[in-house]
């Protein structure tokens, strides 16, 4: 069996979690149901979701640690225009900025920079509270490990391809952008226009 090329595992990746996200809802559809078969459906569901999980996992051991890479591989293309977009004048992406001080490595998945500002980006398959809380204590530690960017203004954002209405309202509430991932080349700023970002750098008034 040929190899598959990036672009076809990122469209397999995509399709995978459509059918996914179908599959919850339907689940979500059939407990509202009054309906003696419960047990019965509940199992279905249960053996639906666990051949789905099976594939993913798949899907993960095929492409190791290029699976992460993958997810960020969907948001990279369009993401310099969609903040410009929003007045960010930001011109140069760097991927993967890893800083190491004092035994402790920082990573940051995406950054986006002009002159005076710089956008740091958390890239997650299924974006969680949890994955935000740990962004932000990144972002209060950002210019330790970058010191390039202490004097600029610091918006941080996170992304995802899967992202509940919780964690975007947790995520808009501190201050962060957020990123959505719609299809194999688009994404989508969440956050509406009235939106006012948390400025992370020296600049911050807290």
């Amino acid at each position: 069996m040929a190899e598959q090329t990036t672009e076809q595992a990122i469209a397999e990746i995509w399709k995978l979690f459509k059918e996914t996200d179908a599959k919850f809802k339907e689940t979500d559809a059939k407990f509202k149901e009054t309906d003696t078969r419960l047990d019965e459906r509940f199992a279905e569901t249960q053996a639906e979701i666990s051949r789905t999980n099976r594939n993913l996992q798949k899907l993960e051991g095929l492409f190791g640690n290029q699976w992460g890479r993958l997810i960020e591989s969907l948001v990279q293309p369009g993401v310099l225009a969609l903040f410009q977009g929003r007045g960010h004048d930001v011109h140069r992406l760097h991927q993967r900025s890893k800083a190491k001080l004092n035994g402790t490595t920082m990573e940051i998945d995406i950054i986006l920079e002009d002159q005076t500002e710089v956008i740091p980006i958390e890239v997650k398959t299924n974006l969680n509270v949890e994955h935000v809380n740990d962004f932000l204590a990144d972002l209060a530690e950002f210019t330790r490990f970058f010191p390039l960017y202490s004097a600029y203004h610091i918006y941080g954002a996170v992304a995802g391809l899967d992202i509940s209405q919780d964690v975007i309202r947790y995520a808009y509430r501190r201050g962060l952008f957020v990123v959505s991932v719609t299809g194999t080349d688009l994404v989508e700023i969440l956050n509406d226009e009235k939106f006012q970002p948390k400025d992370f750098g020296a600049t911050d008034s807290e």
